[in-house]
């Protein structure tokens, strides 16, 4: 056995001995909404690439790239530090002078919508371009379609939507809205992975795609995200952005890939200079390490199974919550979907005996950890105060989920006793506000 092999061998021991689940204790033990679910599997692919020190892209980010790619069935796949950068990098190469007339310059609009998280609006701001925010419906929080045709104007030139806490936007009728205008279409599948439209993954619809790795996320690396797309061109855009705008496209250690390094002429550069110092974008340094992929490569082993456990939760949550339906609005698949959850959304009925913060703070103080949906209406947001864009109307749904949605978890660390406690707390909650009320109408 070498050195190397009894190290990793000692690391599964150690991992095995460390990492193990504690016991839930209903009222002690935290339930939060989102963590890491990770075994030795996890570290020992980390210590291996930390062995490497090689301690930027190499060998895992490359084997991630064509897997994860495989797994969508979609041709690339570019790693980049965080889901965030991820949709950064999307939209700013389509603003490359390659892409000839379809080129997004300054002033162009974006249609996306207004109750979401702020980096997939970021970007449009980022860039110099417009957002123009439309509602969304309740239940499936996602694009009113039927808002569409109002958001388009003169000079929209592309749509930038995400997936909502997992849930497909309707990709049926915003891929032919793209297509009839001539629009590019980014999904944002950061919440997503794993999600099915007509039985066809999201993330497989639009030109470019993004995904995040936070820990929160279906899979994780700690930090990271990728970009997804179709065409060889989109890539090497996004890998040009991605690595200080560069004009070469050498991996990193890798040099003359082009077999022309010192015999190209760019821009007002003499001819020959160096081309990996030739600069085509006005790009960033995005890269994620070599050790964060390697967690990568070991959790998408486990990516269909995590699938299957946000599902399964969901819906133990859903039928558990179908009694409750009187004081709380559901959340609803999109038609022809299949989501792979990032959380279960649920919207307390106006008419409620309590209000949205009662409910959270019941349950905060139960130790179930509770999120609000994003940013709720992003216009009211102070970031966004004196900025340009366009609304495609009042926006009230945007406006009733900054007042009356959360949501709590379904990740696969969730069990079963965990999701019981959850629905327990919930259904007390209710019990005592009917008593309550009940007591005032008799009083």
């Amino acid at each position: 056995m070498t050195l190397r092999e009894q190290i990793l061998e000692l690391v599964d021991r150690y991992s095995k001995e460390t990492f193990g689940p504690p016991p839930f204790v209903p009222g002690e033990t935290p339930v939060p909404v989102a963590g890491r679910v990770f075994d030795e599997d996890e570290v020992r692919t980390l210590v291996d690439s930390a062995l490497d020190f090689w301690l930027t892209t190499g060998r895992f980010a490359e084997r991630f790239e064509r897997e994860f790619a495989r797994w969508f069935g979609i041709r690339e796949c570019v790693l980049v530090n965080s889901g965030s950068s991820a949709n950064l990098l999307a939209l700013a190469a389509l603003t490359s002078p390659r892409l000839g007339e379809r080129r997004l310059v300054p002033g162009d609009e974006v249609i996306t919508v207004a109750a979401g998280f702020p980096t997939t609006v970021n970007p449009i701001f980022q860039n110099g371009l417009v957002p123009v925010f439309v509602d969304v419906t309740v239940r499936t929080y996602n694009v009113d379609v039927a808002q569409l045709e109002a958001a388009l104007g003169p000079r929209t030139r592309a749509i930038f939507l995400a997936h909502t806490l997992g849930n497909p936007f309707d990709l049926a009728a915003v891929s032919a809205f793209a297509q009839r205008y001539g629009l590019w279409l980014i999904e944002d599948c950061c919440d997503a992975v794993g999600s099915t439209f007509g039985g066809r993954k999201v993330g497989t619809f639009g030109e470019l795609a993004t995904t995040s790795f936070y820990p929160a996320h279906h899979i994780t690396m700690g930090e990271g995200g990728s970009v997804l797309m179709e065409k060889p061109l989109l890539r090497t855009l996004v890998e040009s952005f991605r690595d200080w705008g560069r004009d070469c496209w050498c991996a990193p250690g890798k040099d003359n890939t082009c077999g022309k390094r010192f015999d190209w002429q760019l821009g007002g550069l003499p001819c020959g200079y160096d081309h990996k110092y030739t600069y085509s974008h006005i790009g960033y340094n995005l890269k994620l390490t070599d050790m964060q992929a390697a967690v990568g490569v070991a959790q998408l082993k486990k990516l269909d199974g995590f699938v299957a456990a946000r599902r399964r939760n969901f819906e133990l949550l859903r039928d558990g919550l179908r009694e409750m339906e009187d004081v709380f609005i559901l959340p609803e698949a999109t038609p022809g979907s299949e989501p792979s959850w990032f959380g279960f959304p649920i919207a307390v009925r106006p008419e409620a005996p309590f209000t949205r913060d009662q409910v959270t703070g019941h349950l905060e103080s139960r130790k179930i950890a509770t999120r609000l949906l994003f940013g709720g209406n992003l216009v009211r947001q102070p970031a966004y105060e004196g900025r340009v864009y366009r609304t495609a109307g009042p926006l009230e749904n945007a406006d009733f989920i900054m007042k009356n949605v959360f949501w709590i978890g379904v990740y696969p660390g969730l069990s079963p006793e965990m999701i019981e406690y959850m629905l327990s707390a919930l259904r007390q909650l209710s019990s005592d506000s009917r008593l309550v009320r009940a007591a005032e109408i008799r009083g």
